[in-house]
This record gives C-alpha cells, structure tokens and sequence, in this order.
C-alpha cells in the first residue's frame, strides 16, 4: 500500500486538526459541541486539499463514523437514563452518605471510588461507563464537578487495555500476529506502572502534597494489590478476567485500608473547594416527597449492573443470545490519490441487545419499576428523567459526532499514519521513548485504545524490527499509552461532563487531566526505553 509523503510540513497539517481542537478546548476553553465541529471541518478540508480524499474516501469516512458515533452514544445515552433514574429516587445523596461512613477523608474517599471502583466498572462496562457512572457519587459526596470528572478519567484509564474481555489487548493480538503470552509480561508491568501513575494523579488533583501525604499508605497498598492482581491474571493467560478481577480486589482492600485511623479524621485540607469549580454543580437534589431510600436499595442498580455486565460477558449462552442481533455495515474499498487504501470490510458491529448501552437500559428500566412500585418517586418522575437526559445529552452527542468524524476522517486519508511515521522517524534511537505517545495519539483522536492499538500495532510492530528493538516492550508501550490516551479523550471526557452538569465545559476537565496524562505517558515511555536498552 502506498503511503502518503511524510515531511515537516505534512507532518503539521496532519495535526493541526488536533492541535485547533486543544488549542479551542484548553486555551479557550470552548466545549466539544463547539470545538468538535471546527476540527471536524479542519480535518475533511485538510484530507481534501492535502492528501488526497476525494468525495468517496471522505463520503465512506463519515459513514463509517456514524456507525461509531451511534455505538458510543448507545452508552452514553443510556448511562445518563441510569443516573437519572437512580437520582430521582434520591439514591445519589445516599449511596455518598455511606461512602462518607465508611471513611471521612476525602482523599480515600476519592481513591476507593474513582480509582477503584471506576477499574472495576471499566472492567465489566467498558467505554466511558466509569466516567458517567462514577463522577456523579463523588458530586454527591460534595467533590467538585471538575475534580470528579478529571479524577475518574485518570484513574480508569490504567484498566483499559485489559477491559470489558481485554478487547484492546485482544485487538493487539489480532493485528500482530504474535501470541498473548508473549505480549503479556510487559504490557502487565507497564500497565501496573501506570496504575500507581493513575492514583497519584488523581490525589494530586484534589489536594496536591496534602492529599498525597494523606493518601501514600492507601496508594501503595491498593496500587499493588490491583496492579499485582492484573499482572498474575495477565501472565497466566487470564488477560480477559484481568481488569475486571483487578478493580474488584482494589475495592475489597481499600476498604480495608479506609478503616485505618488516618482515614477516619475528616480531612481538612483539600483542593476540591475551588469556588471556580464548584459552581458548576449539577441540580441540587429535590426536596423529597417521598420515603428515604435505604442504602441498600440505593446500591442495588450498580451492584446489579455489575451482575448483569459479567453475566453477558462470561456466560457463554447469555452472550450469544444477546449478541445474536446486530448492526452491521459492509463499505468498499476506497483508495486517496496518494495511494493510501482503506480496505473493504465493516464497521463498527454495534450489538442490538448485548450492547453496553442496551444492558444499562434493562437494569435502568427494571429499578423504575422498582422505585416506582416502593414509593421513592415524586409524581411526574418520567418526565423528568426524559427532559434531563435529553438536556444533557444533546450537546454531548453533537461533539461526540463531530470529534468520532474527525478522527476517522484523518484515518480513512492517511493523516494518522503520518503523524505516526514523523513521530518514529524524528525519534530515532529514542523510539521506544515515543511509542506510548503514539499510542496516547490513537486514542485521544479515536476515544478507544482498541481503535488505537488496531491503527497503530502494525506500524509500531514494524518498527521495532526494523530498529532491531524488542517487539514485546514496543507493543506493549503502544496499547500501555493507547489506555492511557483515554483520560485525555475529548470523546470520553463529554461522556463525564454529561453527568456532571458540565456540558459544555470539557476543555476544563482536560486541562485537568492533560498534564497527568503526558506525564505517566513520559514514565511509560522512560521505562519502555530502559527495557530495550537492557533487553537489547
């Protein structure tokens, strides 16, 4: 397959749709629905005057967005019916009034939800759940909504390769040719650095040294123990249970560690309080008109839908049942007038009954009928909960549709392998240095490591051989930073702000979460290059 040139000046025009989008969202702190279309436009005009996609590339590109965009949004929509849901039943305010019994600190408070919790819901949930679901509680618990939007879109993001049946690992495996266990050791050792990254980061948001200094006894334990949890399931060829079993076994001993006397003292010093911040709280909770929930009840739907997720996903006849009716596309084979091809094949397969989103809608259905049956609901409760998703996600989706365009636009035209092939060439020696940030790119443009790991793994593959370096460090860099790309995702960060009545304000969130994001990615990077240069 021929490739498009790849030069200085290629190299910044293959950016610059990504560069307009940080520079509108971070500089000017304008939200995905605005930003989303401009770079949107950037991209079609730019895969159009510079590299070649005429109508029928860039016709199939979108169309091949849409498919994408629907699957994402399926999720979105429907974790927002959920919180809603549960919401007008009062189980928001609750379920944060147990957490703050089980430990008054808001550090711990912190680490047991958005990093703990969040892995394991990323394990059984996948794209963007984790941020939807979880941000609400910490609001409810009093954090601030950017702080909570930011803390759970770093700390999911360590869990993502190995979630939801390691589908990005599965993904790695696929496109390389080369077994997992092959692949395992490394991606296990630099994903669990990562997650010790993850849970610093967050902590350093909330408070900076206070927070770090509260929070080292559970960061250490708790990042061993998920870390270490994922690397003994990921060596011994459990790689789809990894995640999954990795945020479980967080969870348990946190908290464990939230009993300790530390995390019973309420914690005085935290950076949650930024007036800025905290007056983009979502709607307080209504007066109630009807009984207090029990915490029980509150905790049923989560506890649930974790039921129901490992059951799609574990039990074989579920799973082929729900998956049996699906959506699918077949496109063409399409060629830019530099030679570069996108292969004929489908889409984005979006499951009709087995998707995520569809198993958030049966347990959103069944606990309304729940509520509404045991008298937690005030009258007009549906309509309600319609007129505020709907609110909430409408701006949303135009972004989504807008960033998922863009990004497969420039896939479809050659530009994300350029921008790939500069890095790796302008590396040089250091290449190992800038195989995660590669990976980072696929999944900050695309919202999904997999989608990353299935561009970019080839290319980092042939790479590696042609530099003489160690394929199993590379790759595992590729889909350690492909996971990593996820807290910086524009796509998954509207997906948090839904929730967290910050629609419209995500460029906040990610100058939140861009720094911790390049920095773990530059540890990552660190490591990966010291592994070649001792692995030869």
């Amino acid at each position: 397959m021929d490739t498009p040139p790849v030069n200085l000046l290629t190299w910044l025009l293959a950016f610059s749709p990504i560069a307009v989008v940080l520079v509108l969202m971070v500089g000017f702190r304008w939200g995905g629905k605005k930003a989303g279309p401009v770079g949107w436009i950037v991209a079609l005009l730019v895969a159009w005057l510079v590299f070649g996609a005429g109508p029928e590339v860039l016709l199939f590109s979108q169309l091949r967005g849409i498919l994408l965009t629907l699957y994402v949004l399926y999720i979105i929509w429907m974790a927002l019916v959920l919180y809603r849901v549960v919401d007008e039943a009062g189980a928001i305010t609750v379920i944060g009034q147990g957490i703050a019994q089980l430990t008054a600190d808001r550090t711990m408070q912190l680490l047991l939800l958005a990093w703990a919790f969040s892995a394991f819901l990323q394990g059984v949930a996948g794209f963007g759940v984790p941020i939807a679901v979880v941000s609400p509680l910490l609001i409810g618990l009093g954090f601030a909504p950017v702080v909570a939007v930011a803390a759970v879109s770093i700390c999911h993001s360590w869990s993502v390769s190995l979630c939801v049946i390691a589908s990005s690992f599965q993904a790695l495996i696929a496109t390389t040719g080369i077994p997992g266990e092959l692949l395992a050791p490394w991606s296990a050792f630099l994903l669990g650095v990562a997650c010790f990254g993850c849970g610093i980061a967050a902590a350093w948001t909330l408070g900076r040294w206070p927070s770090l200094r509260r929070g080292w006894p559970a960061l250490l334990v708790m990042g061993t123990t998920m870390a270490g949890v994922q690397a003994v399931l990921a060596v011994s060829g459990l790689w789809n249970l990894a995640g999954f079993a990795a945020g479980l076994a967080g969870l348990a001993v946190g908290a464990l560690v939230a009993r300790l006397p530390r995390y019973q003292q309420v914690e005085t010093a935290s950076g949650q309080h930024d007036p800025e911040m905290a007056s983009d709280s979502p709607s307080a909770q209504p007066e109630q008109e009807h009984p207090p929930i029990s915490l029980g009840l509150a905790l049923a739907p989560y506890l649930v839908l974790i039921i129901v997720v490992a059951a799609a996903e574990l039990w074989p006849w579920l799973h082929h049942t729900l998956n049996e009716v699906t959506l699918q596309v077949q496109f063409p084979e399409v060629q830019t007038s530099h030679g570069w091809t996108t292969p004929a094949g489908t889409g984005r397969t979006i499951s009709i009954f087995g998707h995520a989103g569809a198993l958030l809608l049966y347990v959103s259905l069944a606990f309304f009928i729940v509520y509404q049956l045991t008298g937690h609901y005030a009258p007009g409760v549906g309509r309600r909960i319609v007129q505020k998703t709907v609110r909430s996600a409408v701006p949303s989706s135009i972004g989504i549709a807008a960033m998922v365009g863009f990004a497969v636009a420039m896939a479809n035209s050659g530009m994300t392998y350029v921008l790939a092939e500069g890095l790796g060439k302008a590396a040089g020696p250091l290449y190992p240095f800038v195989a995660p940030f590669i990976g980072l790119l696929g999944a900050f443009m695309t919202g999904s490591n997999t989608n990353s790991n299935v561009v970019f793994a080839p290319l980092q593959q042939q790479a590696a051989i042609l530099l003489g370096m160690n394929v199993f460090v590379i790759l595992a860099a590729q889909t350690t930073g492909g996971s990593l790309g996820s807290m910086l995702a524009p796509a998954k960060l509207i997906v948090g702000s839904s929730t967290a009545g910050l629609a419209g304000q995500e460029g906040k969130v990610l100058k939140k979460t861009l720094w911790p994001g390049l920095i773990i990615t530059g540890v990552v990077g660190v490591l990966a290059l010291i592994a070649v240069w001792l692995t030869g």
